[in-house]
């Protein structure tokens, strides 16, 4: 440390200079690893050093201050530290007040929580910039709550945001809350309804957690907000934000007073979803407990271990079983569950007699409601449809597609029906496995369909099996299970799972609207169209498919929902694995020009980063095609 003799006037301003253009060329970590420390070390008691510093950072000419700041707010141990070392720079300089209130807010979202809580931290720590973190939140919930920034931002950032509410929430105090109470509750209201409108479950339950803690904060003493979701890594570390203190988040200079009131008011934000009751174990002395006893507990139990339970047998015919599910006794209860736990076996031992009750029995099944608590209803109900579907697929696929447009239908009925014609496709495309085991030089691609409730999820891990399985190895020769040779079912019947969900999707209905406010339900709708287009592979119908599932893909292209936009991707995946690529080029070279355009668009613009690997997996299974193609000798 140098020292000036005699009182004379300095200026750091070249120093300014040499940070300024260190930092800009890219070496903050380098000059600020070493200065930070020191500069931290310095200020702590020696208040000539915090002034000296202040000007350190306030002679840093604009056009290099976004690299300074930014430095310091990185490598600063916490929000007292950086408050020293830059103290009122925000208040006193225009370009640091944007770089801190807009651009590392707003415009970026690649930044640590640590580096939020230190920028945040800083804001709080002093009554000039406190009317900044106020504005701050204001614009911060302002992007939070607009439909547009959800729709179209990704949700990387949409996290980022949460987190910086949050965080700006744990540092109001009651009169500033007070102050913004009527602001807060209105944010509150059209944000949560924005993000429970997304058909992503991440933005659904961002908005739970984040209108949990609004209302937390604006009724501390009255009811709040509450939602049923499942918690994870993630939603943990939101809800801890607005309980627990940022590190160091007190200045040193404040009196014991400030001090103590502050610690006070962080416990009292200690949410209602963190309390769990806690079941207190009164112990008493063994004479007490005696006297408490009540003289029949001295009573011996009487044996029950040698009684069986009775047990309720499930009907035999499938007649039997219409008569069961749609009779309204309630003393008919245990014969009702036992009916639904033996339907699907029944079902696929008597194809002769369910194929002439089929459509009678689907519609009881989609209209089934759960009378009693049966573990895995769902599951059963969805099983006995499959089953149903496979064992005569046209007329019920008929009557399932037919029912997907009609009225009366709630959402989560039509989804439901996508989903047994997913299963249900999956079921008849798929071969029976052998038990032999064979030994061959050549590994075979073998793709196992699993079964689930999300078809997106399925449809991710087949379009990157198929894909594998496209791709030369060259190894030892591995035991696998052969299949079996038998035909595709589903090759006869592929066009009535299609071509009916594809016909009516732009005509709005009084209580459902695909194109409207239903996109949960278009996206689903994509996402089967593309794993039926899939599964319809060396079918006689799979060229007209495809080009009927381009058209569709062409009208929805600029869908504003990332889920929807998803699907149409996954569509183009499922076209270049199903149709030969003889017949897209003879059928569909313009529209196969002009997807490939789209797809580097969407590869170079699309704010979502699912939606952009998917474009680039497209452009590069197109690629291999065509060479593939032209390596063929003519």
């Amino acid at each position: 440390v140098c020292f000036i003799p005699g009182g004379l006037d300095c200026s750091v301003s070249f120093v300014s200079h040499v940070l300024g253009k260190v930092c800009v060329h890219g070496r903050q970590k380098e000059i600020l690893g070493v200065l930070v420390p020191h500069l931290t070390d310095l200020t702590k008691s020696d208040c000539i050093w915090q002034r000296i510093c202040w000007r350190l950072v306030e002679c840093v000419p604009d056009r290099w201050m976004e690299a300074v700041v930014l430095g310091f707010v990185q490598g600063a141990p916490g929000a007292d530290v950086l408050s020293r070392l830059l103290g009122n720079l925000v208040v006193k300089n225009k370009k640091a007040q944007f770089v801190v209130t807009q651009k590392m807010l707003l415009l970026q979202y690649g930044h640590t929580t640590a580096v939020l809580q230190n920028l945040l931290g800083y804001l709080s720590l002093d009554s000039l910039r406190r009317t900044l973190l106020l504005r701050v939140l204001q614009e911060l919930l302002e992007t939070w709550s607009s439909s547009s920034a959800v729709k179209h931002s990704p949700a990387e950032q949409q996290l980022y945001i949460s987190k910086a509410i949050l965080i700006c929430l744990s540092h109001l105090k009651e009169p500033e809350i007070e102050s913004c109470r009527q602001e807060l509750l209105t944010s509150m209201m059209e944000g949560v309804k924005c993000h429970l409108d997304s058909s992503l479950p991440q933005l659904r339950r961002l908005g739970m957690v984040v209108a949990e803690s609004i209302s937390l904060k604006i009724n501390s003493e009255g009811p709040v907000l509450k939602f049923e979701y499942e918690e994870d890594d993630e939603t943990r570390e939101l809800k801890s934000l607005l309980v627990q203190t940022p590190p160091f988040c007190v200045v040193p200079s404040l009196p014991d007073d400030d001090r103590s009131e502050k610690a006070g008011a962080a416990l009292l934000l200690v949410p209602e979803s963190n309390e769990k009751p806690h079941t207190v174990a009164l112990v008493m002395p063994d004479e007490e407990m005696d006297a408490e006893l009540d003289s029949d507990d001295d009573l011996t139990p009487y044996d029950m271990s040698e009684d069986k339970e009775l047990k309720i047998r499930a009907p035999v015919y499938i007649r039997d079983c219409i008569e069961v599910l749609t009779g309204s006794r309630s003393e008919d209860v245990d014969k009702w569950e036992a009916t639904v736990k033996a339907l699907e076996s029944l079902v696929r031992k008597n194809p002769a007699a369910t194929r002439e009750v089929s459509v009678e029995l689907a519609k009881i099944l989609l209209h089934l409601e759960e009378k009693i608590c049966i573990e895995g209803f769902v599951e059963l109900r969805q099983r006995a449809q499959v089953a149903v579907l496979t064992t005569d697929p046209i007329p019920v696929a008929k009557y399932l597609t037919s029912q997907f447009y009609s009225l009366n239908y709630s959402l989560r009925q039509r989804m439901d029906i996508l989903d047994v014609l997913v299963l249900a496709a999956q079921e008849l495309s798929c071969p029976k496995f052998h038990g032999k085991i064979k030994h061959s030089g050549a590994q075979k691609p073998c793709i196992q369909l699993l079964p689930g409730s999300d078809s997106s999820k399925d449809w991710r891990r087949i379009v990157d099996e198929r894909i594998k399985s496209k791709t030369r190895r060259f190894d030892m020769g591995q035991s696998h299970v052969e299949l079996a040779s038998r035909p595709n079912e589903f090759n006869s019947v592929a066009g009535h799972f299609f071509f009916p969900l594809i016909q009516h999707f732009d005509r709005p209905l009084t209580t459902f609207d695909l194109l409207g406010e239903d996109h949960l339900v278009l996206g689903r709708l994509v996402h089967t169209l593309a794993i039926l287009m899939y599964l319809a592979v060396n079918t006689v119908a799979v060229t007209a498919m495809g080009k009927a599932l381009l058209e569709f893909v062409w009208a929805l292209r600029f869908h504003t929902d990332s889920y929807v936009r998803q699907g149409l991707l996954s569509c183009i995946s499922s076209l270049l694995l199903s149709v030969p690529m003889e017949r897209i080029l003879a059928d569909m070279t313009e529209e196969l020009l002009e997807t490939q355009s789209w797809l580097g668009d969407v590869m170079e613009k699309d704010p979502d980063g699912d939606c952009r690997r998917l474009a680039l997996q497209n452009l590069l299974l197109m690629e291999n095609l065509k060479k593939k193609l032209e390596a063929v000798p003519s």
